[in-house]
């Protein structure tokens, strides 16, 4: 009997869940191209309808229950396939993805290029009934979406525009594996247990079984998060602490390696600069402010200009005291974070070690997910017997606060090869109500890197991963309480500079008492962290503030420097690098480094002239949260307005609407400043 693919037949799983464990590696590609068809077969459908273009026959066209299923193929396995190919990849896999993006790519050109569809969605846009707001946001989303895709554009355009977003796809795509074989083949293996001194015992086992995973002797060390920044920090050996820092901040510049991706990234630059222009704008960046709070590159720099002029002085006086602690003299990059970490642990008695044995993941995990019940009375329930891709995944039901379903949860805690760096949210499924009226509830899923258990410990946090996990978990809320009809503007589907803001609004309660009140107790004894720890944690709070803030400044000036060029980019990237930030970079920078040719999230990802979203929405979330500090923090009336105004409503609202009907009035940076201890005189 011949195997069905698994992407073709219902999953008959509880709430619909994917079945991983019967996915193959071939299905993919048979279920994509199996999908595209599909999609033609629909698409002719639309074309072939003699009635005049509506809302109903052209923009949304409802289809029963099986045929939903049917012409949904292609958006289910690709929604698989690329978030497998982030968090449990392999080269097989990414050798497919060369084959599949060039293909995908294609199949999306053919859509939105093709003139007869256009010219019904056009008329639709011109010639609509009475849409709701929901619905006329939708029809105003994809008509624009035609228009920068190139449909209005001549023959001539159109085929540039298909070679130049075919290109795009590839280069992409090889930006990243190419970071992720850099990062992974970059290992420090230590055999002299001198060399591991100032290195906590925490860092040494983990560093221990990372040797034993790779069947060697030793201590390894790697470039991933859970083992480099903590390496930086605890190692008292200075040459190696330079050693991993030039490692890791010299991924994928060496032009004499294959993996170098220098080239990509002007390639990149370019590419977009072309393709904005070839749509009438001067710049990527014009061509990213139409969807955005920000609305123009003006505003972005008017917000990175009153940053750097608030924070620059004191991230002057922090930089001084942090040289002057180190004995005098101008600090190397690799000594940064060594001496931030002995001054802090001087001035209040604290480091993530301290904290450490109060932070075991499993208490995290209820800590947080606690949190999400006292706001809005969710619950969280554990079914194994919902399919997971790996061993280490856990998937959880979500209840609403009446037992209603709501939503599945996957945590990816671990790192491990196949998986990007960094921590990350995404869906398996977006919500959605259907033409029954029945209410498509999401599958959101968690991936971060977090410090692995060991054979003597179980996993023990740090504040920072804690403060990552509220991050991502704010994205999850954003998609666990998405209510629209349609799925393209329900949950995480906002504008780029309001997505970060339920995400960054959470991390508020890493420092609050009564919040770590609720989980924190150490890992052996049981005895709830003391409150003079706590005490400590809050006064630590805005340590090197200025500093921090002024990294992302840098990071966002280098953002809008690459997407703002009107003419050729030829420049050498690492000199320009260097240039670009210089106006929130305190010290100079070794000329053999280079930020760029690792930064996923500009290059590869969807933040390019977009990074100072970060930012942006770091004023809303300190706003946002001197609202609940005013109520309570866990007030639940204050949380069901949030919920209702900004979480539930996805994209189906101008974000700023959304802000004020939560708040009452537009957001000031005043409450950052307030947070991070700098005077609140009004700036902006």
């Amino acid at each position: 009997m011949k195997r069905e693919n698994p992407f073709f037949a219902k999953y008959s799983t509880p709430h619909d869940t994917i079945p991983f464990s019967k996915i193959r590696l071939s299905d993919y590609e048979e279920a994509i191209i199996e999908g595209i068809k599909r999609d033609n077969e629909e698409l002719e459908e639309i074309l072939s309808n003699p009635e005049k273009p509506t809302f109903e026959n052209t923009i949304v066209v409802e289809h029963d229950e099986e045929r939903d299923w049917y012409f949904g193929l292609l958006d289910r396995v690709t929604d698989v396939f690329f978030n497998m190919l982030s968090a449990e990849s392999d080269a097989r896999m990414e050798k497919l993805a060369q084959k599949l993006s060039p293909i995908l790519t294609q199949h999306e050109n053919d859509v939105m290029l093709n003139p007869r569809l256009f010219e019904r969605v056009k008329y639709v846009h011109q010639h609509h009934r009475r849409l709701t707001p929901e619905e006329k946001m939708l029809l105003d989303d994809y008509y624009d979406a035609f228009v920068q895709s190139g449909a209005m554009l001549d023959d001539e355009g159109k085929a540039r525009l298909r070679q130049m977003t075919e290109e795009l796809s590839l280069l992409s795509l090889q930006f990243s594996q190419n970071l992720l074989k850099e990062t992974n083949a970059f290992r420090l293996l230590i055999t002299d247990e001198k060399d591991l001194e100032g290195l906590p015992e925490s860092i040494v086992e983990a560093a221990h079984q990372t040797a034993r995973e790779k069947k060697k002797e030793g201590w390894m060390f790697t470039l991933h998060s859970p083992s480099y920044g903590p390496f930086m920090q605890f190692s008292a050996r200075q040459d190696l602490r330079r050693k991993m820092y030039m490692a890791y901040n010299t991924r994928c510049c060496n032009v004499k390696k294959k993996t170098c991706n220098l080239e990509i990234c002007r390639r990149i630059i370019n590419l977009r600069r072309e393709l904005a222009q070839l749509l009438g704008y001067s710049t990527y960046a014009d061509c990213v402010m139409r969807h955005r709070m920000a609305s123009s590159t003006r505003n972005v720099y008017r917000l990175l200009d009153e940053l750097i002029t608030a924070y620059r002085p004191v991230a002057e006086r922090e930089l001084c005291e942090l040289e002057r602690s180190a004995g005098g003299g101008m600090l190397a990059p690799w000594d940064m974070a060594y001496y931030a970490h002995k001054l802090q642990l001087k001035k209040y008695n604290i480091d993530s070690e301290i904290l450490r044995p109060y932070l075991k993941l499993e208490n995290v995990i209820k800590g947080v997910f606690g949190l999400a019940t006292t706001l809005y009375g969710i619950t969280f329930k554990a079914n194994r017997k919902i399919d997971v891709y790996h061993k280490d995944v856990k998937a959880y039901e979500v209840f609403d606060k009446d037992g209603t379903y709501l939503a599945v949860l996957y945590v990816d805690f671990y790192p491990r090869e196949g998986k990007q760096g960094g921590a990350w949210m995404t869906t398996f499924q977006g919500q959605s109500i259907n033409s029954k009226g029945e209410n498509i509830r999401p599958h959101v899923s968690l991936v971060m890197n977090f410090t692995k258990p060991t054979p003597k410990k179980p996993s023990l946090l740090t504040l920072g991963e804690v403060e990552t996990f509220l991050h991502e978990f704010g994205h999850a809320l954003h998609g666990i309480f998405a209510n629209t009809k349609y799925e393209s503007l329900s949950g995480t589907n906002v504008w780029w500079d309001f997505v970060e803001l339920p995400s960054q609004f959470m991390e508020n309660y890493a420092v609050e008492k009564r919040f770590l009140q609720t989980f924190a107790v150490h890992y052996l004894t049981g005895e709830p962290m003391p409150d003079e720890l706590v005490h400590r944690i809050v006064r630590s709070r805005n340590f090197n503030v200025a500093m921090a803030c002024l990294r992302q400044v840098s990071f966002s000036l280098l953002d809008m420097a690459y997407y703002t060029q009107k003419d050729e980019f030829t420049d050498d990237i690492m000199k320009f690098e260097k240039m670009a930030w210089a106006r929130a970079v305190l010290r100079g920078q070794l000329a053999d480094t280079c930020m760029t040719t690792q930064f996923s999230h500009i290059i590869s990802g969807g933040y390019a002239a977009g990074y100072y979203s970060y930012k942006w929405a770091e004023v809303l979330d300190a706003d946002a949260f001197a609202v609940f500090k005013r109520s309570g923090i866990f007030n639940r009336k204050t949380a069901q307005r949030f919920r209702d105004e900004v979480l539930s409503k996805g994209g189906t609202v101008h974000p700023m609407t959304l802000y004020k009907n939560f708040k009452g009035a537009k957001p000031t940076i005043e409450a950052l400043l307030k947070r991070n201890g700098l005077k609140t005189n009004k700036i902006r």
